[in-house]
């Protein structure tokens, strides 16, 4: 007999197969599940609760300031990017227990990514104020760092790159960073730093941005990989080829998404606000499946399509468990952790998935 643990996707896929012929199921509970007067949030098959004071630490000893990114390592450790000095890099297990922290020269701290190289993980991470993007190991030895990319001829100062996310290619090792909150490139290295192209830049145009805040590269299709990139103030995600050329658009109206997150065949986003919320609790999360639609919206409106497009989606005002979410991370569970921005030094948010 099989004794390993059933995690949701694995009992969730045995259970369509089982169904379709007929068999009976038995009852598996997934975690706690909510209570008569405890709200959920998201819409059909992802809807989720808050667990309350995930992750709440001693504010004097490990504060946090803005909550930007979290991802996961190989050991099931969650770690979280914040701009505050005192411990710049948080790691937790999933119980909300600190395991670890380091950093203290990261007043920037932004864009946080894990990349896997030669059996090891390492970092990536975007300082908005060095105005760099910094490779460490897991213990926060600087191993790499790439200042503004002076070789694209249109960068006149260094101060004129703000980088907000990398991507990392997994095939090749090829670093991809996003010039969001500076010139709106899209920078591509190999994995030693060394420059091959650019694109982008600020506009309105197909392969342009207006603040390419995020990037992906999406690996659901084996044999074609390619990128997604935010067009946050556009309200839309960008598909390009691994060399940068434009694809497609997906539209989501009235939606600031920060950057797209990819677990299994969905992408997942944190939606700082909307176009009509209002500070503050502003914000919600977008789920899409693997047709690139909108499924379900957690602390949204819920999401629906007329005549093939997208809705204008907004914050559900009923819920405020958000203060302007940044990044989503996805752990094996599918579970949700939101860590936030202007949040009031709030520490992250865990959503609990209970359908």
């Amino acid at each position: 007999m099989n004794s390993q643990p059933v995690n949701r996707r694995t009992f969730l896929t045995k259970a369509t197969a089982a169904t379709a012929v007929g068999l009976t199921i038995p009852h598996i509970n997934f975690g706690a599940q909510p209570k008569a007067d405890e709200k959920t949030v998201g819409h059909g098959s992802h809807r989720y609760r808050v667990v309350p004071n995930w992750g709440v630490l001693d504010a004097g000893k490990n504060p946090v300031n803005d909550c930007h990114e979290m991802v996961e390592d190989a050991k099931g450790r969650l770690i979280l990017l914040t701009n505050e000095t005192k411990n710049n890099v948080i790691i937790y297990d999933k119980s909300g227990k600190l395991l670890e922290t380091w950093g203290t020269t990261y007043p920037g701290a932004h864009g946080l990514t894990l990349a896997n190289e030669g059996g090891e993980q390492f970092l990536f991470i975007c300082d908005n104020n060095r105005h760099q993007v910094i490779k460490t190991d897991l213990k926060g030895k600087e191993l790499l760092k790439i200042d503004y990319p002076k070789e694209t001829g249109k960068y006149d100062y260094p101060t004129q790159f703000t980088p907000t996310e990398t991507a990392i290619n997994p095939a090749n090792g090829d670093i991809y960073i996003a010039d969001g909150y500076g010139l709106n490139y899209i920078t591509q290295y190999d994995a030693k730093g060394k420059y091959i192209r650019h694109w982008g830049g600020k506009g309105s145009e197909n392969g342009q941005f207006d603040c390419c805040h995020g990037i992906l590269v999406d690996t659901r299709n084996k044999a074609n990989p390619t990128l997604l990139i935010t067009d946050r103030r556009h309200n839309c995600l960008k598909r390009f080829t691994l060399d940068g050329k434009y694809l497609s658009t997906i539209a989501l109206p009235g939606s600031y998404i920060c950057r797209p997150v990819l677990h299994g065949d969905m992408i997942y986003g944190a939606v700082f606000r909307s176009t009509s919320d209002a500070y503050p609790n502003s914000g919600y999360i977008q789920i899409l499946d693997k047709n690139d639609k909108v499924v379900s919206t957690p602390g949204g409106s819920a999401p629906v399509y007329k005549d093939g497009k997208l809705e204008e989606q907004r914050k559900d005002t009923s819920f405020t468990g958000f203060m302007h979410p940044h990044d989503v991370l996805v752990d094996g569970d599918e579970n949700v952790y939101v860590p936030q921005w202007a949040s009031q030094k709030t520490y992250p948010v865990k959503l609990q998935r209970v359908s």
